[in-house]
């Protein structure tokens, strides 16, 4: 399975970007995708995840700002964020965890000026 990210990009503080995630293939909705962020100097850190059935994780710093959601029948995974702040510059990445495998998408750029 490939996944491509797109969507970020340069947005001031306050503002709202919506990050999207492509699978090459169908991905089963009880499969959890989810996405991740790495910025400068730091490690990745979880994001959000979903799958069917259960409602998506947040991370704290992340809660009540960002929506993820999918479109399964689109092979499509989201992220909706909102009132971005100046922390959360990072590349972004989507992940597919298939079994005992993960699947990493490219990660796309993200920067919030303030």
């Amino acid at each position: 399975v490939q996944l491509q990210a797109s969507g970020g990009g340069l947005v001031q503080a306050g503002g709202s970007l919506r990050l999207s995630c492509a699978a090459s293939r169908t991905i089963h909705s009880s499969l959890v995708m989810g996405w991740y962020r790495q910025a400068p100097g730091k490690q990745r850190e979880f994001v959000a995840s979903i799958r069917s059935g259960r409602d998506p994780n947040y991370s704290d710093s992340v809660q009540g700002r960002f929506t993820i959601s999918r479109d399964n029948a689109k092979n499509m995974l989201y992220l909706q964020m909102n009132s971005l702040k100046p922390d959360d510059t990072a590349v972004y990445y989507c992940k597919l965890n298939y079994g005992s495998e993960n699947y990493w998408g490219q990660g796309t750029l993200v920067t919030v000026s303030s």
